[in-house]
């Protein structure tokens, strides 16, 4: 009886990592307004470990999830968080984006982008998954992202399911609630500094 209650267990948990793992974009809800932030610890491209609980304590946190240095929407939208950096470093906040990518492709988005915030390797998914951003794109679009954008998901990213984040923004408080997001699963749509500084004055 016993046995057969760990195979179920295990079946179940199984089961629920594969449907998250060939989700779609629409299925990805992301953590809502009120909830309280995973904490996390990443890599950065020197190897240096960030730690959200750490840096919490200096201030809030605005958490960015990109796609990868292939991506020009995200390298658009990463250059213009970068243009108005010292917006949201004048209310008091740090900003870290999140990607799938190995350290070694992080570089390629600070030289693209002129990025000077921290950018994280998000290994095997952990933080993506934590905040419920994560998907897998359809075939003939992933053969797309590889091929015309040069993605090379398979060798970017820690694993081969080739699965993307959701182009998310979080604005964590000192006291690890999420105070503002921008979702959504159209991947043109991204957050403004503009929403992030007035989600960020509505705090201090």
């Amino acid at each position: 009886m016993k046995t057969l209650i760990i195979s179920f267990i295990t079946f179940f948990i199984m089961a629920n990592l594969t449907a998250q793992n060939n989700r779609k974009a629409t299925e990805a809800k992301g953590l809502e307004v009120g909830q309280q932030a995973p904490v996390f610890s990443a890599k950065d491209a020197n190897s240096e470990t960030f730690q959200l609980s750490e840096k919490l304590k200096t201030g809030p946190v605005v958490l960015i999830f990109y796609r990868g240095q292939w991506c020009p929407v995200c390298n658009k939208h990463l250059s213009s968080i970068q243009e108005n950096l010292e917006k949201i470093m004048d209310a008091g906040a740090t900003v870290v984006a999140v990607s799938p990518e190995k350290p070694e492709y992080l570089d390629k988005t600070a030289q693209k982008t002129g990025a000077r915030f921290t950018l994280l390797h998000d290994e095997n998914y952990k933080i993506a998954d934590a905040y419920d951003v994560t998907f897998l794109p359809g075939n003939m679009t992933r053969v797309m992202y590889n091929t015309m954008l040069g993605a090379n998901l398979k060798e970017a990213h820690s694993d081969d399911s080739q699965r993307l984040p959701i182009p998310a923004t979080f604005v964590i408080n000192t006291k690890g609630k999420i105070v503002w997001r921008h979702f959504d699963p159209d991947y043109k749509k991204r957050s403004t500094t503009e929403d992030i500084v007035a989600a960020l004055s509505s705090i201090n």
